[in-house]
């Protein structure tokens, strides 16, 4: 009978096996992707940051999860689609752009943000000073890349 018990106990730990294990792997992190652009026109931009990230040994698909929000040329959108990445708890949002930028930092006070702007960042009131950027305490951190 005890025999019987622990082939039993041995077969439902088996069964279970890949499931703990799976439980147990680190999330994947994800990148919140944010242009107020139709996707044909930053084709080679999006390339670029896919590419950047590879270099230093995220590989989308792999290590890395990319959501994309773009607005289709329709800047009104930028609000809605920055509030649905910061509901998605990204760990970071990567924007191009003044408007992109400012509807991301608008969206959450706590998820950092890298940004290309043509735009003065500290003018604008994205950053504090362009030496430290990321040194805004109980605000965004804002990174201009």
């Amino acid at each position: 009978m005890k025999r019987r018990s622990f082939i039993t106990l041995l077969g439902g730990a088996a069964a279970a096996w890949p499931l703990v294990a799976r439980a147990q792997q680190a999330a994947m992190p994800v990148i919140g992707f944010l242009d107020s652009r139709l996707p044909d026109a930053i084709t080679d931009r999006l390339r670029a940051f896919r590419q950047g990230l590879k270099d230093v040994g995220y590989v989308e698909g792999e290590n890395l999860a990319i959501v994309y929000r773009l607005a289709n040329n329709r800047d009104d959108r930028l609000p809605e689609l920055a509030a649905d990445l910061a509901q998605r708890g990204v760990a970071v949002i990567a924007t191009a752009g003044t408007p992109s930028t400012l509807a991301a930092k608008a969206a959450s006070t706590t998820i950092p943000i890298v940004f290309l702007t043509g735009d003065d960042p500290v003018r604008l009131g994205l950053v504090a000073s362009l030496s430290r950027p990321g040194r805004q305490p109980h605000r965004n951190q804002c990174f201009q890349f």
